[in-house]
């Protein structure tokens, strides 16, 4: 090869690697089409949602952010970032959509179920597959603490769902087919369990499968039950004090998956295999177990949901 040639190769590989990080690192165009929110009391939100679809929604119901990868959880962070859990890795993207960090799934595994950022800066995930287990990870991409967990099934799908760090420095797991919201201490020890099988809910033929495990400010967890079609309010020790499903909401619920506890107490659930197009994907219901909000949308499906405003007012987001 002459050094012309060779001169030519080198500017053709250099134009052609510029080419793939602005492909990369470009904005995905947004073509979802609108969808619709509807109130009676006229509340409106903006949000993230998960799922099939993973996209920013503003308050007149317009997709303002999208990515082209179907994922399971999600987080606008406090910079305006945006933290995506897909199957086999987490990404943080800014709001032009470049990558500023990302956590890729261990060869032993199979999948990722959950991503939170921490007050600290660290990352907690949770991986699923052969080595079930819980991860602190840092900036640096750096495994910071390693929880081994105790899902009760090899089915790496089914092993759990949201995790999130308390404030006492345990973990709340949610385990499905366990029917168990299991606390973990950072050295791996079961320390509660919350169990959902109980008779009151139907017991285990209703399969009430735990799929979040929201502590609320009151010490209690809000747990969407996935294919037992409820959401319940439990105490730490396992006591049912507040139940909402399809005999009290109209039969919106269909797999309630993800979830928030707003800052009015009001609560939103993710109804993610809602097929009926006269039901919403994404509801809200307030303590009286009332439907105050309804989210619809042909290809939004509601796996988890981060409300971000409420008719313009900022929510904390803490309780989710």
């Amino acid at each position: 090869m002459t050094k012309i040639h060779q001169k030519r190769l080198r500017k053709y590989s250099l134009v052609f690697s510029l080419f793939l990080t602005l492909n990369i690192f470009a904005a995905t165009a947004i073509t979802l089409p609108k969808g619709e929110q509807k109130s009676a009391t006229g509340i409106t939100h903006s949000f993230l949602v998960t799922g099939p679809k993973t996209c920013i929604v503003n308050e007149q119901s317009e997709i303002t952010w999208q990515i082209n990868r179907g994922s399971r959880d999600g987080y606008v962070l406090a910079n305006g970032n945006v933290l995506i859990t897909f199957s086999r890795d987490v990404t943080e993207y800014d709001k032009n959509q470049k990558v500023v960090w990302s956590y890729k799934l261990s060869k032993e595994n199979k999948e990722i179920s959950t991503a939170q950022r921490l007050p600290n800066g660290n990352t907690l995930l949770v991986e699923n597959g052969a080595k079930p287990r819980l991860l602190e990870v840092d900036a640096q991409v750096k495994i910071i603490l390693e929880v081994k967990l105790q899902p009760e099934t090899n089915n790496a799908h089914m092993q759990s769902r949201m995790a999130r760090k308390l404030p006492n420095g345990n973990y709340i797991v949610p385990h499905l087919l366990a029917f168990a919201v299991k606390e973990y201490n950072s050295q791996g020890e079961v320390v509660n369990v919350i169990k959902t099988d109980l008779e009151e809910l139907g017991g285990r033929k209703r399969r009430n499968w735990p799929f979040t495990g929201i502590l609320l400010e009151n010490g209690n967890f809000l747990i969407n039950l996935t294919n037992g079609n409820k959401t319940v309010e439990m105490t730490r020790d396992g006591k049912v004090v507040w139940k909402a499903d399809n005999t009290t909401s109209g039969g919106r619920f269909a797999d309630p998956c993800g979830g928030q506890q707003l800052d009015n107490g009001n609560r939103v659930i993710g109804s993610y295999g809602q097929r009926k197009a006269d039901k919403a994907r994404i509801f809200e219901l307030d303590k009286d177990k009332k439907v105050v909000w309804e989210f619809f949308h042909p290809q939004i499906k509601g796996h988890e949901v981060h409300i971000l405003t409420t008719n313009g007012k900022a929510e904390s987001g803490k309780l989710r």
